[in-house]
């Protein structure tokens, strides 16, 4: 696959939209984000509109999609150039395991944006107040497609929790929720608060977050090696501190993406200090070339790779690029 150039027949209806000549030529490239209902889905646009503005030749629009494992199929089939992902399903991609066993996929990563705490959202009047309560329940493990549907039940099946999983798009389930016809979801958090569907539905119904007990805790620490455990005790108002799973979100490219292309891109992203916050509040708190050292689990793509040795960055060994990129 490679970065689509716009046809020159394209030029003259470019132009009488204002993109003028210039515009007809760029390089065109499309993101993979994820439900447009998810605060993640505003990043990815400030994302586009940021390597719109600051990398040059290249003009980048956002597509809605199931997120990760979405985004990864449709990377491999050459439908996108790039997109979210999660750092335990890329991990689970790259070394052809689990949901990958027997297709390994590269999928070369760019950087990571922020740590996703997975919350298991409930009605507050559902009497749900431990995992095991969902059992039996109509319940829905993240939206079909993304790392959260794949680590839920992957996190469900190692605790022996067995929910009646309902399927649906991020905005169905939301609307299924305020009814009452499904008792919650798996849905990351923005940073350590809620995310905007969840506090859509808490006002219309009072919500909460179940919490893992301290078995639970030590389970997934000893068998599952590609999640992490966090503690939240600030995700909102009236919201009980709980314990949950959590992986990183980031964004990867397709291998093919030529390597001056990938370096600007994460030039810009990392360099930038207003655009991808106003979009994600939370980014504030995190410094993203950082966060990329500590969380990413797979290759950085070269061009990637570049901008960080350039910053002085010392890329641990399993961030290398891999000689066949």
């Amino acid at each position: 696959m490679k970065l689509i150039k716009a046809p020159l027949a394209a030029i003259a209806a470019l132009a009488i939209c204002g993109g003028g000549m210039a515009a007809a030529q760029d390089t065109r490239l499309l993101i993979g984000s994820t439900s447009a209902s998810s605060s993640q889905y505003g990043y990815f646009v400030a994302l586009g509109q940021l390597i719109n503005d600051k990398v040059p030749g290249v003009r980048a629009s956002v597509a809605e999609t199931g997120a990760t494992m979405d985004n990864l199929r449709r990377m491999q089939r050459g439908q996108v150039h790039m997109g979210l992902v999660t750092t335990n399903i890329i991990e689970h991609a790259y070394n052809g395991t689990q949901e990958f066993e027997g297709n390994p996929q590269e999928a070369p990563l760019l950087w990571v944006y922020a740590p996703a705490p997975q919350n298991v959202v409930v009605r507050a009047d559902a009497g749900i107040t431990t995992l095991e309560d969902l059992s039996g329940k109509r319940f829905n493990p993240g939206i079909r497609g993304s790392a959260t549907e794949a680590t839920a039940e992957a996190v469900m099946a190692k605790l022996g929790v067995t929910p009646d999983y309902v399927r649906g798009s991020t905005t169905d389930v939301v609307d299924m929720i305020k009814d009452n016809r499904v008792l919650g979801y798996v849905k990351s958090g923005a940073g350590n608060r809620l995310d905007a569907s969840s506090l859509d539905i808490n006002t219309f119904t009072p919500v909460q977050v179940v919490s893992l007990t301290d078995a639970q805790v030590d389970t997934i620490k000893a068998e599952m090696k590609d999640i992490s455990v966090v503690s939240i005790d600030d995700a909102g108002e009236d919201i009980a501190p709980y314990k949950t799973w959590a992986f990183a979100l980031a964004v990867s490219a397709t291998p093919e993406m030529d390597e001056q292309t990938a370096y600007e891109i994460t030039k810009a992203a990392m360099e930038d200090t207003t655009v991808q916050r106003n979009a994600l509040s939370s980014l504030a708190n995190y410094d993203l070339s950082e966060l990329t050292m500590e969380y990413g689990t797979v290759p950085l793509h070269p061009g990637a790779a570049r901008y960080f040795t350039e910053k002085g960055f010392d890329i641990p060994e399993h961030m290398q690029p891999t000689t066949s990129q």
